[in-house]
């Protein structure tokens, strides 16, 4: 089941853990896990040393993300690259370590911070990061206010995700052009600097709007170039964001109705059509709605309930909403 509190677009069943306590020393290879060097007419097999180090573990998660299919398939082909040279290195054909540092492009609630902790799971289990946790900040979180505040900001920040992964969401917001005066632009060299020298034990991954990051690296070209791999993460259909409701439904312990079922259709096909959609996280705070209009319905029209009336969602909890209305507004 999804796990509460996770970027909508995240909903699976399982844990949203990591991978237990196996690390790697920073600033080394992926293969000092202190294994035996390998002969060279030795062979592997590698669902065996997928299993080993937990990478299929992690990739089976991701798979059970609804849709986004395009960015698994392109965390599939990093994690294949990153075991082929975990393995070359066994066999003494060293090699530089990869550049690892991504930039996430998508509209809200696509799963982008989702798919970042799965990314971190993945990075710590091939030995490329020694804890495997997420940091996620913003521009609040690295910028400072005043002249001198800046700079601890950022490297706090920076220290507390040493060995994992840090997340910065809507990170142009880090470049303001229009304002001298701004302090964003410290945050960027502080980080350049990092993402360069501290490369071997921080993995940085930057998230937003396409077009706002494109003009975000056309500003900042430094940036760009320690930028390996840039992933977009498509839209959810409307299929895929009822399956995704379902799943979260599923997980309060409710259930959809017949009529409460179509209803709920409709609620996501007028919603994507709206101002501010963004899809799961739309659809997580539809169903909160839902759960209050259900209660009211219940405590304010029922003398007595039971357990089937605690956990059915009837059509009238869903069409109450002002999408169904005139002037729907966003609820």
């Amino acid at each position: 089941m999804p796990v509460p509190g996770r970027e909508p677009g995240s909903w699976v069943h399982g844990d949203e853990s990591g991978n237990g306590d196996r690390s790697a020393a920073p600033g080394r290879g992926p293969g000092d896990h202190n294994e035996p060097p390998l002969a060279d007419d030795a062979m592997v097999e590698i669902a065996a040393e997928q299993r080993k180090l937990a990478v299929s573990g992690v990739l089976d998660r991701l798979d059970e993300l609804v849709g986004l299919v395009p960015v698994k398939t392109r965390v599939r082909e990093i994690a294949a690259l990153l075991l082929v040279d975990k393995l070359r290195n066994r066999y003494g054909l060293s090699s530089s370590r990869p550049t690892l540092h991504m930039c996430f492009t998508g509209s809200p609630g696509t799963g982008k911070t989702t798919v970042a902790m799965r990314m971190a799971e993945l990075l710590k289990g091939l030995g490329y990061l020694r804890r495997g946790h997420l940091v996620s900040v913003t521009r609040d979180d690295l910028v400072g206010e005043y002249v001198g505040h800046t700079a601890p900001k950022t490297k706090g920040v920076v220290k507390r995700a040493m060995g994992g992964v840090l997340f910065i969401d809507e990170a142009y917001y880090l470049y303001r052009a229009s304002n001298e005066r701004d302090y964003g632009q410290e945050a960027i060299e502080i980080l350049l600097q990092v993402m360069e020298a501290q490369r071997d034990d921080l993995v940085v991954i930057l998230a937003g709007y396409r077009d706002r990051m494109d003009a975000f690296f056309r500003s900042n070209p430094g940036m760009a170039s320690r930028i390996a791999h840039h992933i977009d993460f498509p839209d959810f259909t409307a299929d895929e964001l009822m399956r995704i409701g379902e799943l979260m439904v599923e997980q309060e312990r409710y259930w959809l109705c017949a009529e409460a079922h179509q209803a709920f259709r409709e609620y996501i096909e007028r919603r994507m059509r709206q101002p501010r959609f963004a899809n799961a996280r739309s659809v997580r705070n539809a169903i909160d709605r839902i759960r209050l209009r259900h209660a009211n319905r219940l405590v304010s029209g029922c003398a007595q309930v039971g357990k089937d009336d605690l956990t059915r969602i009837e059509a009238d909890d869903i069409r109450r909403s002002r999408v169904f209305t005139p002037d729907p507004g966003t609820q």
